[in-house]
């Protein structure tokens, strides 16, 4: 659906199932992530085969290495109207042995590029931890501006954290 450097991004399905399940399993991934109730992977396989098709609104893509095929996280664009022009980027790394090696920059940078040309995007917003760093960082390398802070509103072993809310918009994609 759309290459980037580092990764090709594409439709999931049932079969990306296990992966999925074991990423939302794995703390260290969740870390900085809103996560639900545990579900068995049999629950995971039924969501991807019954989630609605893809559309403007809301966009699901799998984050596959180029190098190697393997899919190492997911991107979504969501609540997008058309009317506006804005969605909001949701993005994970599941697979660990791929961080800190530029492959979630790229995602984000390729996804935030495709909002922008097929979808006619005017902006894409985000959260994010004020604690996760390293994703911040991706996020600022592509052009991301913070532009206000949510105070106490995500919280993780026992302790209550800040949100930065960042956006970009068409013209400063870097």
């Amino acid at each position: 659906m759309a290459l980037g450097e580092l990764v090709k991004l594409r439709a999931m399905g049932p079969e990306d199932a296990a992966a999925l399940w074991r990423w939302n399993h794995d703390p260290e991934v969740m870390r900085w992530m809103d996560d639900s109730y545990a579900q068995p992977v049999e629950r995971v396989r039924t969501w991807l085969t019954d989630r609605p098709r893809n559309s403007y609104g809301d966009l699901l893509l799998g984050v596959e290495a180029l190098a190697d095929g393997v899919l190492i996280g997911l991107v979504a664009l969501r609540d997008a109207e058309p009317e506006k022009g804005i969605a909001t980027l949701d993005v994970y790394l599941g697979e660990k042995a791929y961080w800190g090696r530029g492959y979630a920059t790229d995602t984000v940078r390729t996804v935030c590029r495709y909002g922008f040309e097929d979808m006619r995007l005017h902006k894409v917003t985000l959260t994010v931890a004020t604690e996760n760093h390293a994703a911040r960082k991706a996020y600022e390398k592509v052009g991301f501006v913070e532009e206000g802070r949510l105070r106490q509103v995500f919280r993780r072993d026992g302790r209550w954290f800040d949100m930065f809310t960042m956006g970009l918009l068409a013209d400063e994609l870097r």
